[in-house]
């Protein structure tokens, strides 16, 4: 592979009105990092960005309800959710957030740009309003029957059975979420971005990803095309990014739809990314070069803004829609090379749902498990094309079967025996046939391994990996070392050589996948420096909420150009001193299960 590709990996932006929970990572964070982390490995050069999602009405009622403003509560969930991505070992370039004054300035330029070219217009329409407190109810917090297909609990902006595009005043028997009343509609003057300008443009571009995409996205992608409607991306409310046109600006009831700042957060975090690196036009090497690459990655409630959406205010704001136009100041912006969604996750045959906590928060599950333990999971049995439903049997057993006993035990019984028997890593004699077949079947799955992480087939590429993993165990039980100590020691040191080779060429391949225990490995083979680096929180400052004065707050960033992992076998250093190594993995009592589900039980009362 060329090491001089230029990779944007830009992940789904969490939504912080509470703690994220594993459903959600499962679709956004995981794979992501799994990608990010194998083209770094392979000496690309690699943009991964993100930040928590802080605009809208939910917070804002959720805030109300608190009693604390906003901005507060806002405050509260970026920190939560940065620790917990930390803790994740998710290696971000740049976690930030849309409250910054560098995303309201980079959202109000895209603005100005689909406004300049003709893509923007005003209309009158119905807006929901609370009859009890007289605020705008937000279209996600109306429900009702869709009018198309008659699915009962399609939300305000569009209905998640048929896909559809919805407006509040569609639907049959609409209902306030907040608190079950009748919503009234009235009329309200917004911003409207004209989606249907980009039906053509859009279709071909989405035609020729055939092949490139996962045919779920593809597919669910061009059935949208059939119907797109002008969507408004402003709305009554007084948290959010101010409408940068006179008579709209000082409106302090208007700004832009919390949907449309969302979107521009992978362009401003790559532009903010670069002013902190000191090279602030940096960012144009991802987002502007021909050759450069962007993957978007999502849950699939979320294709509609990746797919349809962001690429149309893209292609707007550069000019290219049926009104044509020039590209604003910024230049012509990068369409997406894929949008890599994953499906749903559920838990114990149940959706995920905070607010009838059927829930398992990521902190709380890092509390008691291992990060890489959850890493695996999600990968191994996660809902990359359909979707997959979360056991903890399921969990414990694949935590015994394939974390314990299969990867660790092989570490564990390579390494003890090396380090019992030798004390440092041993010189290899002369090699048999079977060596030679099973240290070149290892080094040959490089290339099979990395090829499906750079198509996004993680699951593959991670069962991939662990079959290395199953061959070397077979390997060491069929060469039998401990009975070779006093029959053929020379023997016996070749053996534990090819074993160790072994070893290091599986935790390479493993790196993407499980860092932390990656890194462990690395150690417990005599390696220095950093193996593969994790991110840390960083402390900064920027003007937040558009308030006056500097606040305070943490970015994920990390030191990843400083990491030792490559991409291919590196050859094991014989006399390199080993000890007695310590378990990678925690086997899991059964009785887990039954604390786990008990525990469930009596949170969702």
């Amino acid at each position: 592979m060329s090491s001089k590709r230029h990779i944007l990996t830009a992940v789904a932006w969490p939504y912080a009105n509470g703690p994220r929970h594993i459903g959600h990572v499962s679709g956004f964070g995981v794979p992501s990092d799994v990608f990010a982390r194998f083209q770094r490995m392979s000496g690309n050069h690699v943009l991964m960005v993100s930040g928590t999602d802080e605009h809208g009405t939910p917070i804002q009622v959720l805030a109300d309800q608190e009693g604390v403003t906003a901005r507060r509560l806002a405050d509260r969930y970026n920190r939560i959710i940065a620790e917990d991505l930390v803790a994740l070992g998710l290696s971000y370039d740049l976690f930030t957030r849309t409250t910054t004054a560098n995303h309201y300035a980079v959202v109000q330029e895209l603005f100005t740009g689909l406004y300049n070219n003709g893509y923007i217009f005003t209309k009158t329409t119905k807006g929901a309003i609370s009859p009890s407190t007289g605020r705008t109810l937000p279209d996600r917090y109306v429900e009702g029957t869709c009018p198309i297909c008659g699915y009962d609990g399609a939300r305000g902006d569009q209905c998640d059975n048929c896909g559809n595009q919805l407006d509040p005043v569609d639907l049959i028997d609409p209902r306030s979420k907040i608190n079950g009343e009748t919503p009234e509609f009235v009329d309200t003057e917004h911003f409207m971005l004209d989606l249907p300008a980009f039906t053509e443009i859009l279709g071909t571009w989405l035609k020729s990803k055939a092949g490139q995409w996962r045919p779920n996205v593809l597919k669910f992608s061009l059935n949208l095309l059939d119907d797109l409607q002008p969507r408004a991306i402003s709305r009554d409310l007084d948290w959010g990014v101010p409408i940068p046109i006179e008579g709209w600006s000082e409106q302090a009831n208007k700004r832009l739809y919390v949907w449309f700042d969302a979107v521009v957060g992978y362009l401003s975090a790559a532009i903010e990314w670069a002013q902190r690196s000191g090279d602030p036009e940096a960012w144009r090497r991802w987002w502007q070069a021909e050759d450069a690459e962007s993957y978007y990655f999502m849950g699939k409630d979320n294709i509609v803004f990746h797919a349809e959406i962001w690429p149309a205010m893209l292609l707007g704001y550069n000019g290219k829609g049926d009104r044509g136009g020039r590209p604003g100041t910024l230049g012509e912006l990068n369409l997406p090379t894929e949008v890599v969604s994953s499906e749903f996750l559920t838990m114990e045959g149940r959706k995920f749902s905070s607010s009838r906590r059927v829930v398992i928060y990521v902190r709380d599950f890092l509390q008691r498990y291992s990060a890489d333990a959850l890493r695996y999971y999600i990968i191994a049995a996660g809902p990359e094309t359909q979707d997959t439903d979360f056991t903890w049997a399921e969990f414990v057993r694949r935590n015994n079967d394939e974390l314990v006993a299969a990867w660790g035990n092989l570490v564990n019984r390579s390494i003890s025996m090396a380090a019992k028997n030798i004390g440092a890593i041993p010189e290899a004699g002369e090699l048999t046939d079977e060596d030679r077949r099973v240290l070149d079947a290892s080094k040959a799955a490089f290339d099979v391994v990395g090829g499906h992480i750079d198509r996004s087939r993680f699951k593959a590429g991670l069962q991939e990996a662990m079959r290395t993993v199953a061959e070397a165990n077979k390997y060491i039980s069929d060469q039998a070392p401990w009975a070779l100590k006093k029959t053929d020691p020379e023997r016996m040191r070749t053996v534990l050589h090819v074993a160790l080779q072994l070893v290091d060429d599986a935790k390479t391949l493993l790196t993407p996948f499980l860092p932390a225990s990656s890194n462990k490995v690395y150690a417990m083979l005599g390696g220095t420096g950093v193996w593969s680096a994790m991110p840390r929180l960083e402390e900064v400052t920027d003007s937040i909420g558009g308030e006056e004065g500097t606040s305070t707050y943490p970015v994920i960033t990390g030191d990843y150009a400083d990491s030792e992992a490559r991409w291919e076998s590196i050859p094991i250093r014989p006399g390199t001193p080993l000890e007695p190594p310590t378990p990678l993995f925690a086997k899991l009592d059964p009785s887990v299960v039954d604390e786990e589900l008990a525990r469930l039980e009596e949170a969702a009362g």
